[in-house]
């Protein structure tokens, strides 16, 4: 039990509880707007838990890929399927010490793959998250490695090809932004936002699909993440709006080369989602106020992304290439935010 709690207290960071201020620090300071997300929040990572029939515990004890517990519903016609889809897989999570690339890298362990966490700067959110997936029994490498730099990103798939084995799994995850006008950014801002967002995600890709080719693998999966900027020209963001639309048009054309190779690319367009990052740039009120406004009364989390990269990275996406799952509660369902929306379903 003790190993299904400490998997259980890792759904809970996840989800952000405990972690971001937004469920914790807040919640704590007895903020009653915040109180039922908390308790949602908590519910649903105890309901998870709860329904994977203690297999992360199977896994960890018995030293081996966890498999589907005798006491999980098994679906009509399911019958040989198992939770971890991603055993005996190596995945790359650029950015994934906090936020989105966190969620990620949980949920691929989560599915049996073994991950190395990227980071920049600060090792100690990079190291929880190691030691979340740890608990579940999985293999995990933490490498300082800032995208934008070539040799950097070749010594980071060194090592986790020697301590991990082969890498099969790419997330592209990785960005920074200033998120200011066209008038207001400055040139080196601007430069660093596109050296990360858009030449970091070529740097991995290009670095990924050349390994494969030359080890003669053909399994490769490439996931980039990407965002309604890619689309939209939102005010402030300027940098940011660039390089995420340059990043997504990089990842098509990559889909469209690579999947003659066996690599399939694709794409997961979050919404909206509670991350350290959005704390830092939008006030607390703000965060509540739009989450109470969303189609299902929420803003998107991190875990829910993972399971999109998840599906993607996985056999059961066999078949899917230069798809773009969108992973956003329907907020742009009209194109324009659903909450503009002055249609019959109310607020």
């Amino acid at each position: 039990m003790r190993i299904a709690s400490a998997a259980r207290s890792s759904r809970l960071r996840q989800l952000g509880v405990g972690s971001l201020p937004l469920l914790g620090s807040t919640a704590r300071s007895g903020s009653a707007a915040l109180a039922p997300l908390a308790a949602a929040a908590v519910a649903g990572a105890a309901a998870f838990v709860h329904s994977t029939g203690g297999r992360q515990q199977v896994g960890c004890e018995q030293g081996q890929a966890a498999t589907r517990s005798s006491t999980a519903p098994i679906p009509k016609g399911r019958e040989g399927w198992i939770p971890t889809p991603l055993t005996g897989r190596v995945a790359v999570v650029t950015g994934s010490s906090q936020g989105i690339g966190a969620g990620i890298a949980l949920e691929l362990a989560y599915a049996g793959a073994d991950v190395c966490v990227n980071y920049v700067g600060d090792p100690g959110p990079a190291r929880q998250v190691a030691k979340d997936i740890e608990q579940l029994g999985r293999k995990v490498v933490i490498r300082d490695a800032d995208v934008s730099n070539r040799e950097a990103i070749d010594r980071m798939f060194d090592e986790a090809e020697r301590v991990l084995g082969p890498v099969n799994i790419l997330v592209t995850n990785a960005v920074t932004s200033t998120r200011a006008s066209l008038l207001e950014t400055k040139v080196g801002d601007f430069e660093k936002t596109l050296n990360i967002g858009l030449f970091g995600v070529f740097h991995c890709m290009q670095t990924f699909s050349q390994r494969m080719l030359a080890a003669g693998r053909k399994d490769g999966s490439i996931v980039h993440i990407g965002s309604p900027h890619a689309k939209g020209p939102f005010k402030d963001a300027i940098d940011y709006n660039v390089a995420k639309a340059g990043a997504e048009h990089l990842a098509r054309s990559a889909a469209n080369e690579l999947m003659w190779q066996g690599i399939r690319v694709n794409i997961v367009q979050p919404g909206w989602t509670y991350t350290e990052g959005e704390l830092r740039l939008y006030s607390q009120e703000v965060l509540d106020k739009s989450a109470a406004m969303m189609p299902l009364r929420r803003l998107c989390m991190p875990a829910d992304i993972g399971k999109a990269v998840v599906w993607l990275s996985s056999a059961e996406a066999a078949y899917v290439v230069g798809a773009t799952i969108t992973v956003d509660g329907g907020q742009f369902i009209e194109t324009a935010p659903s909450w503009a929306s002055s249609g019959r379903h109310g607020a």
